[in-house]
């Protein structure tokens, strides 16, 4: 049975209610979850379960068998029973940085039209892009262009589309090293600005701000080197 995830409908969501269908050592698998499991380069969230008699952190939140969620808990926390109804409350905090940074690193692929992304990570405090890149743009090119793109308040959306769609549109895939999963018959696209014209459309699962204002202020710290073809993009985020 796939955990129901809830953020998918509401990002914004940070406590919701579940019911325990299995708790081991590996974690606790909930049928419905506001957590996000790890993936795709954004950490997986932490928090709390709580339940009538009882309460549990959850270190991080990863991908379980079958489209499943595993809560993992902290080293010697007590496990909630089979069938209980539990609160699942984010640490809502990092969530939160999380849902900026990464909106923001889509705004960036869209200052840098036609390279690939080799790689990334999503972090609290730092995130980076990895393109498929000779040269890139300067710091302070990037820096200015983002925080335009982040004021004009675009609106961020969603829409599905068939995997037989994105086979036709492969352009929409950013990513050279990990592509969208297949078999659900379907890839989820984030959009940011109009659908008629938006400033970036590509497939991605993870968490995002509703309008890019809520980033804040961003700044490109740093570009590297790393390889012929490689240029990592460091971002962070202004309090």
């Amino acid at each position: 049975m796939p955990t129901e995830l809830l953020y998918r409908d509401d990002a914004t969501l940070q406590q919701a209610e579940a019911r325990v269908l299995a708790a081991g050592p590996e974690g606790v698998l909930l049928d419905r979850t506001p957590f996000y499991a790890q993936a795709g380069g954004q950490p997986g969230d932490a928090g709390w379960l709580r339940w009538a008699d009882g309460e549990a952190i959850v270190t991080k939140a990863v991908k379980g068998p079958e489209d499943t969620v595993l809560h993992q808990l902290a080293e010697g926390a007590t496990l909630p029973p089979v069938g209980a109804s539990v609160t699942a409350v984010l640490d809502w905090g990092p969530r939160h940085r999380h849902m900026r940074m990464h909106t923001a690193l889509h705004l960036l692929c869209s200052l840098i039209p036609g390279a690939g992304v080799t790689g990334g990570q999503i972090g609290a405090e730092r995130s980076r892009l990895d393109f498929d890149l000779a040269t890139p743009p300067t710091k302070e090119f990037l820096t200015e262009g983002l925080n335009v793109l982040i004021a004009a308040d675009h609106a961020v959306g969603e829409r599905w589309i068939s995997e037989a769609e994105l086979d036709e549109n492969p352009g929409l895939v950013r990513t050279l090293s990990v592509q969208p999963p297949r078999g659900a018959g379907r890839i989820r696209l984030v959009r940011i600005g109009e659908e008629a014209a938006p400033v970036d459309l590509q497939p991605c699962g993870g968490t995002h701000v509703r309008r890019t204002a809520e980033i804040g202020r961003v700044e490109v710290t740093k570009l590297e080197n790393k390889g012929k073809q490689n240029r990592r993009v460091y971002l962070v985020l202004g309090e």
